[in-house]
């Protein structure tokens, strides 16, 4: 099986050291070559570094034919563009964004990406720990009605010194590679059609009410 993940951070990383032990082809990419060092040295798959929401870049990484399709890195937006690429363009039958807002996350959902909510699965945690009946929202979402229209985020707000090439560097390892750049003109639509999508499956608002 196929598993492309675009985030190395601590999540992504020891899922692709997870797959990769199970015997599945891992495809892990990141904006910063440093990400790898996560990874271990035991690691088979292909670490590659490159804009995960561009499309040339994930085609060049080798993303046709994924069965599964993680994006995990720290922006929401990021992820679901990553996530919109990788349905509209390549068709991957599993894909997963992780989304940290428990509103966009449901609001994205809504609009037909399966969304995981780190926010919603510590906020659950906690409350059960403590025995207290929270209403949260749930940690994967996953669309009622699939083949909704997908969202298509602004990529305003994204960091882009964190775009910008980095210096060379030696690989730690024969596995990391370079997808090049990601492609200029990339087109965003905005105001972000997400944030006008129905929210009341977040959950996390649910409980806390108007209080902030």
């Amino acid at each position: 099986m196929k598993v492309v993940i675009v985030g190395c951070g601590r999540v992504g990383s020891t899922l692709a050291e997870n797959f990769d032990a199970e015997g599945h082809e891992v495809i892990i990419l990141d904006i910063r070559t440093s990400a790898f060092d996560r990874l271990p040295e035991a690691f088979k798959g292909s670490a590659v570094r490159g804009d995960g929401t561009d499309e040339e870049v994930l085609r060049r990484a080798g993303a046709e034919g994924a069965e599964i399709f993680l994006s995990l890195t720290e922006g929401d937006n990021r992820n679901v563009m990553a996530a919109q690429v990788a349905i509209e363009s390549f068709g991957v039958p599993q894909v997963i964004a992780k989304i940290n807002d428990p509103v966009r996350a449901a609001a994205y959902a809504e609009l037909g990406i399966v969304t995981l909510c780190r926010t919603n699965l510590m906020v659950d945690s906690v409350a059960d720990y403590l025995n207290l009946p929270m209403q949260t929202g749930p940690g994967i979402d996953i669309p009622e009605t699939p083949g909704a229209e997908h969202p298509h985020p602004s990529a305003e707000g994204i960091e882009t010194a964190a775009l910008a090439p980095e210096p060379a560097a030696t690989p730690r390892s024969r596995h990391i590679s370079q997808a090049g750049p990601a492609a200029p003109g990339r087109k965003a639509v905005t105001p972000n059609e997400a944030e006008a999508a129905p929210a009341q499956r977040s959950g996390f608002r649910r409980w806390r009410g108007d209080r902030g």
